[in-house]
């Protein structure tokens, strides 16, 4: 589930993009940009996401005999 704590304007994350950087990469959680005030967006860092893959794969019963 998205934290909703984690919602952000695109033109936040265009002008702070680097803080956003860091704070994705320190925490691991995806956050979400909006435009216009609607969801547009999901964004993570790439171990966070691996990870995300890596999950969704073993739930599936996938790479287990492969």
């Amino acid at each position: 589930m998205l934290d909703l704590r984690q919602v952000y304007s695109l033109t936040d994350f265009l002008r702070n993009h680097r803080r956003h950087i860091a704070r994705l990469g320190e925490t691991h959680k995806p956050a979400v940009l909006t435009v216009k005030g609607k969801p547009a967006v999901v964004i993570q860092d790439a171990d966070g996401y691996q990870d995300l893959i890596d999950r969704l794969e073993r739930a599936e019963g996938k790479g287990d005999s492969e």
